[in-house]
C-alpha cells in the first residue's frame, strides 16, 4: 500500500479515534468495507479487530463472511461472524431491517469485545446518495447533513464513526486491487427497487453530477445543522422555563428552525411512548396546531399553544 494512502487514512482516523483506543471494524464483505479493513490493519496493527453480519438473506452470504474471515487471518485482525437469527425472513423493508439487525448485532459484539468505537465503511458516494435521497424527501437541514462522521449506532450505545466520508468509492476500489483482494459483489447493489440504487443510477447517468462535490455539501451542512443545535441551546437558556414535568415557552420573534429545535427538545425530554424520535411530518403538524393556539398529544407529551406553549406528560390512556 502506498504511504501517502495510508498517511491520508491514519489523518482522518485520528481525526474521529485516539491512536490508543481498540476498535471494531464493521467488514461485509464488498469493496469499501474490505478496504477499510486494509486501512485499519496497516494503520492500527494489535488495535483492531473486525465483525461480519451475516444477514442470512442470500444464499451466499456465509460464504461471503467466511471470505473476510480468511483475509482477517492472512492480516492478523481477529474476526468474529454474527448470525442474524430472524423469526421469518423479512419480505418488505429488507434493508432497513437487515441495517436494524446489522447495528444491533455490532453493538452486542462490541460490548462484548470491549469496544467503544465500531468503524464503518461508509464514503463520499454513500453520502452523496443519502443527500440526494433526503433532498427528495424534503428534508430540513439536519437530514441534508446526511451521515455523521461520528455516531451513537441506533438500538445500542455504541459509537459509530465513519472515516471515508471523504474518500471515492473508485479509490476504495483500487486499495482492493492493488491489494490483491476480490471483494464480494452483492447484487442487491444493482437491484432497482431499492430506492438507494435508482439514486446511484440517476447520479451515474448525470454526468455533471460530482458526487465528492455533494458530499462536501453535506459536510457543510452539517456544519451549519451544529451552528443551528448552538443558537437553540443559547434559545433555550434564555426562554425555556423547564420543572419536573412541565416546560413553558413563549416563541417571540425567533426564526422558526429555532422554534422548531425548542420544540423537538421538549419533546423528547417527556417522551414516555412511541419513541422519542420524530419525523419531520409529525413535528409540522405540532408545530401548526401550536401556532394556532390549539392543544395536541404526541410522544405521549401533552402539548398546548397559545402565548404560551406548555409541555407536560399526557394523562395515562385508558383501557
Amino acid at each position: 500500500m502506498e504511504q501517502d494512502v495510508l498517511d491520508r487514512f491514519a489523518h482522518d482516523l485520528d481525526a474521529l479515534i485516539p491512536r490508543e483506543d481498540r476498535l471494531g471494524i464493521a467488514v461485509s464483505g464488498g469493496p469499501d468495507s474490505i478496504a477499510l479493513l486494509l486501512l485499519a490493519a496497516a494503520a492500527r496493527p494489535g488495535r483492531i479487530e473486525a465483525a461480519t453480519i451475516d444477514h442470512g438473506l442470500r444464499p451466499e452470504s456465509r460464504e461471503e463472511a467466511e471470505m473476510v474471515a480468511r483475509l482477517c487471518d492472512r492480516l492478523g485482525v481477529p474476526h468474529s461472524i454474527q448470525v442474524v437469527g430472524w423469526m421469518a425472513t423479512p419480505t418488505t423493508g429488507i434493508q432497513e431491517r437487515a441495517r436494524h439487525e446489522r447495528y444491533r448485532l455490532l453493538g452486542f459484539w462490541a460490548e462484548e469485545r470491549g469496544f467503544r468505537t465500531v468503524a464503518t465503511g461508509h464514503h463520499a458516494d454513500d453520502q452523496a446518495e443519502t443527500l440526494l435521497m433526503r433532498l427528495a424527501r424534503g428534508s430540513g437541514v439536519r437530514g441534508l447533513a446526511g451521515m455523521r462522521p461520528k455516531s451513537i449506532a441506533p438500538v445500542t450505545h455504541v459509537r459509530v464513526i465513519r472515516p471515508l466520508l471523504a474518500w471515492r468509492r473508485a479509490e476504495l476500489e483500487q486499495i482492493c486491487s492493488v491489494a490483491g483482494v476480490t471483494p464480494a459483489a452483492d447484487p442487491s447493489n444493482h437491484d432497482l427497487r431499492y430506492e438507494r440504487v435508482r439514486v446511484r443510477q440517476a447520479m451515474s447517468d448525470a454526468g455533471w453530477l460530482d458526487p465528492g462535490a455533494v458530499a462536501r455539501s453535506a459536510a457543510n451542512l452539517a456544519e451549519a445543522d451544529a451552528a443551528l443545535d448552538w443558537a437553540a441551546k443559547l434559545e433555550w437558556t434564555r426562554a425555556v422555563e423547564e420543572r419536573r414535568d412541565l416546560i413553558r415557552y413563549s416563541p417571540r420573534d425567533v426564526p422558526a428552525e429555532l422554534v422548531r429545535r425548542i420544540v423537538t427538545r421538549a419533546i423528547r425530554k417527556l417522551a414516555n411512548e412511541g419513541g422519542a424520535e420524530l419525523r419531520g411530518a409529525e413535528i409540522d403538524r405540532l408545530l401548526q396546531s401550536l401556532a394556532e393556539g390549539e392543544s395536541a398529544t404526541l410522544r405521549g407529551v401533552l402539548c398546548r399553544g397559545g402565548a404560551e406553549w406548555r409541555f407536560t406528560k399526557a394523562p395515562p390512556r385508558s383501557a
